[in-house]
């Protein structure tokens, strides 16, 4: 009872501070507006409050969270918790393709008074700090974005000092183009971006999708038709800039054109019916369908994947995200993905004591005392609820608040005292005294 009225008092504390300090947050950074996430660091710094321990570990999470994130592979979704006491920040990185648009969704329990911030950032090659792309609004909790460059993205997800509550996220990559034909089924792409042509000599610059004879061709996005020609290669082709890009699309092998240069259209309006005109005299009736930069052409197929694959089930259990917990009497592999064939740096011995972050599929993310993070499979997890055995002190010894030689002594624990041992790590024991006292000893 004394610990949670002592977290109380800090979150009044800090929620008086920050109010009253909260006009006074620094204007708009030089490139523009600031974050929600940077607009709540200045409230914290004008209040005096990053000099404090606690302000200072909520500003050290924010820097480890994106500097050393955790790998994962879209679709992507984890629940996990936020405790009041610890200040922390989750940080995933991920690989996302040109043309796809990231749908990045977060729930929260509760949904009141639990603030989250929400950030994309993009690593730069060449450079130590990855780019701030954008941020969640803190109304919608929500980001959708249109991926611009082959690249690892990294999101971050932090809450408010001393605030406490559950939140479960969602990544999932769709296309950021309309389909560009009208046809039953999903599947229709059978050759694809880079696949040889004439012998080897060059390779695809698109992909071609197979549907019957003059199957209308729609424009996947709003924009101007530029060209509408013949051509020895492509045959009958129309070329559309879409509006607000950087890129123009391509239509090959029609049967027939249906629009004229310079006409305006709207995402869905049909350009023209699928044929097998050009060097595709010779094929089923297809859509050779390309996408060109300034820089030249770029894979069109994730532009227009129109299969959205979603996130596995979460399926380990969700009551352990926030406790301690041990793993199984036999040592295990923690991995740096939630797969068994990602890598796998770090062992540990049966009955590790560890603190379960986040669950994801059959996997928890985990935490050492040691601040080391990584992947468990689940079924690898037990509770705490029940001590391992019962240990009777030889010496007195201190009992340490972590097992660190230096960390602060919370009590003296007696010789011939019987403890409760509950896990270990390293050269300690995590252990119950019999006035309910836990803490770290000694081997």
């Amino acid at each position: 009872m004394l610990f949670h009225c002592s977290i109380w008092i800090r979150f009044f504390l800090v929620f008086a501070v920050i109010l009253f300090y909260s006009c006074k947050t620094s204007g708009p950074g030089i490139f523009g507006k600031k974050s929600p996430h940077e607009q709540y660091g200045d409230r914290l710094i004008n209040a005096g409050l990053k000099s404090t321990s606690l302000g200072s570990s909520w500003f050290d999470m924010a820097v480890q969270s994106i500097s050393s994130p955790l790998v994962v592979k879209i679709p992507y979704k984890e629940t996990g918790y936020f405790a009041a006491e610890r200040p922390s920040a989750a940080g995933l990185r991920f690989d996302a393709l040109r043309g796809q648009l990231l749908i990045i969704t977060v729930e929260r329990n509760p949904a009141i008074n639990f603030k989250v911030y929400i950030d994309l950032l993009k690593s730069v090659e060449g450079e130590n700090k990855p780019k701030h792309i954008v941020a969640a609004d803190t109304s919608s909790y929500s980001i959708r974005y249109e991926v611009e460059q082959n690249a690892s993205y990294i999101l971050r997800i932090q809450p408010e000092l001393l605030s406490s509550g559950e939140y479960t996220i969602s990544i999932i990559a769709g296309a950021s183009l309309a389909y560009p034909i009208k046809a039953a089924g999903k599947n229709h792409t059978q050759s694809f971006w880079g696949a040889d042509r004439d012998g080897g000599s060059r390779k695809h610059e698109g992909i071609d999708m197979f549907a019957p004879l003059r199957t209308p061709v729609v424009a996947a996005a709003n924009g101007r038709i530029t060209k509408v020609n013949e051509t020895a290669i492509g045959g009958k082709v129309v070329w559309l800039k879409a509006e607000n890009k950087d890129y123009t699309l391509y239509y090959a092998h029609l049967d027939s054109q249906l629009v004229a240069g310079g006409e305006r259209v709207q995402t869905g309006d049909t350009l023209g019916l699928m044929g097998n005109t050009g060097n595709a005299r010779f094929t089923l009736p297809h859509l050779h369908f390309g996408i060109y930069t300034y820089g030249g052409a770029v894979d069109p197929f994730p532009f227009v994947n129109p299969i959205e694959n979603m996130p596995e089930k979460i399926t380990a259990s969700v009551k352990l995200i926030g406790q301690l917990a041990r793993n199984t009497s036999t040592p295990a592999k923690v991995y740096d993905e939630p797969n068994i064939n990602s890598v796998s740096n770090l062992f540990i011995p049966g009955n590790t004591l560890l603190r379960i972050e986040a669950a994801t599929s059959n996997w928890f993310k985990i935490i050492l005392p040691n601040g080391r993070q990584g992947f468990l499979r689940n079924i690898l997890v037990n509770e705490t609820d029940k001590p391992l055995r019962k240990l009777t002190l030889k010496t007195s010894l201190p009992l340490l608040d972590k097992p660190d030689p230096f960390a602060a002594k919370k009590l003296i624990m007696i010789a011939g005292e019987i403890v409760d041992v509950f896990g270990s790590f390293e050269n300690y024991y995590f252990i119950a005294s019999k006035s309910n006292v836990s803490g770290w000893i000694m081997k």
